[in-house]
């Protein structure tokens, strides 16, 4: 019975995330360039270690960055994962602070073995985020006021996001080795709107500029895992992961024109491009993991992106190669005690530290972070409710007049962990 709501549940919220799944409204002015901002990837037990997950298997997480751990899948089981997280991304530019905040759907995972050694996965989770709202008066006094155009308000506007839908499997062989395979679909559209208008709103043209972006596609991700076991349980895992660089269809639009109060209108620029191809580059992904079953798990990985190579409409010059080194550690002081809840507790800490794709005004932005989790397990069940909690800074130099970006993140997510397609002994 239980196995048949987990299964309605799964139903009902895939419906649900295809239609609430997307858009953070969380204001970056770094979202105006290429594809927006691009998420964090990783369940939010992975994201409270820093995002690890390349070389890590478990029994009843998905760790999507390398499908070669969907062999690790129990057999007879079903993993359902679905999470939220509330964001706050406070704005400074040395001189005034702007904050934002939202909460929205992240992500919904499933998975399930095919046979022993042999597992699937799929889901619904974020790529990019396309949002930001900025706007400026300028006013009879202002340093920039010119009498000649007079006052005047420019209003900046992004919305729209990228998603990745992944289905994978991962088999073992060998014995210690496994090798997976993800089918990725990426689809979305980010549209940007600039404006000008004047304060002599009836005896002037005023101007707007809007581009749209739409890409989808199909890539695939390829992994391998090895594992080595040692007398009391302990383990050494290494994993290596791998999307090649592929061409997706794409549709682009940036039209530019005067309009005034009297709908009349003067198209200034029109450039269209469908059916064109957006080259998005391949990521290599690399860790190694080690620790004590049900008891320690440390684990590093490093990614790199060649964004350079990318060759997006509307986006020239703005992208340059990323490094990533992601780490974190998970603690259960005693998984099986029966009479101390807070002992069976999953304690996680992390940080990353990597420079952003971003390159604006010659410059590229950088990144760091830290994160901590919590893996509370729930009643009578191995299911449990992930926490995790995530500090990010993005930042440029003031004298290029670049501004920094601190991001506060709590995610809640539940891990339902399920015995499937066993048979009742009794009615």
């Amino acid at each position: 019975m239980q196995n048949k709501l987990i299964l309605l549940a799964s139903i009902i919220w895939f419906s649900t995330f295809i239609t609430a799944t997307g858009q953070k409204l969380v204001n970056s002015p770094y979202a105006r360039f290429n594809i927006g901002t691009l998420e964090p990837a990783g369940s939010f037990r992975s994201l409270g270690m820093g995002g690890t997950g390349v070389s890590f298997r478990d029994n009843s997480s998905i760790y999507y960055s390398n499908p070669a751990s969907y062999s690790s899948i129990d057999t007879n089981s079903f993993v359902f994962d679905f999470g939220l997280d509330y964001s706050i991304n406070k704005l400074s530019d040395g001189v005034s602070d702007f904050s934002s905040d939202d909460m929205n759907f992240d992500h919904l995972m499933i998975g399930f073995p095919v046979t022993k050694g042999w597992g699937f996965a799929a889901g619904l989770i974020p790529y990019s985020n396309g949002y930001y709202k900025m706007s400026e008066s300028i006013l009879e006094g202002d340093p920039d006021y010119d009498p000649v155009t007079g006052a005047y308000s420019s209003f900046h506007v992004g919305e729209g996001s990228f998603t990745s839908f992944f289905a994978g499997t991962g088999i073992t062989f060998l014995k210690n080795f496994s090798a997976g395979v993800n089918l990725k679909i990426l689809f979305g559209q980010i549209k940007r709107t600039n404006q000008v208008i004047f304060d002599e709103y009836e005896d002037v043209f005023h101007y707007s500029n809007t581009e749209k972006l739409q890409i989808n596609g199909v890539n695939f991700d390829y992994g391998v895992q090895y594992t080595a076991s040692f007398k009391n349980n302990y383990f050494i895992n290494a994993g290596f992961s791998i999307t090649p660089g592929k061409y997706y269809n794409c549709d682009y639009l940036n039209i530019s024109y005067l309009f005034n109060s009297y709908s009349s209108t003067d198209t200034l620029s029109y450039i269209t491009d469908a059916d064109n191809k957006a080259y998005l580059p391949g990521s290599v992904r690399m860790g190694l993991s080690a620790g004590k079953k049900n008891k320690l798990v440390a684990g590093i990985d490093y990614i790199s992106t060649k964004w350079s190579e990318a060759d997006i409409l509307g986006a020239d010059g703005y992208m340059a190669d990323t490094r990533s080194f992601l780490f974190g550690v998970e603690f259960i002081p005693d998984k099986y005690s029966n009479f101390n809840f807070l002992k069976r507790v999953e304690y996680r800490f992390g940080g990353h530290i990597e420079n952003n794709y971003l390159i604006i005004n010659n410059e590229q932005i950088k990144e760091f972070g830290f994160t901590a989790g919590l893996g509370i397990p729930l009643r009578r069940t191995l299911s449990k409710a992930n926490l995790f909690f995530d500090f990010t800074r993005k930042s440029g130099t003031l004298e290029n007049d670049l501004h920094r970006e601190d991001y506060f993140t709590l995610g809640v997510s539940l891990n339902l962990y399920d015995f499937w397609f066993i048979k009742p002994k009794y009615d």
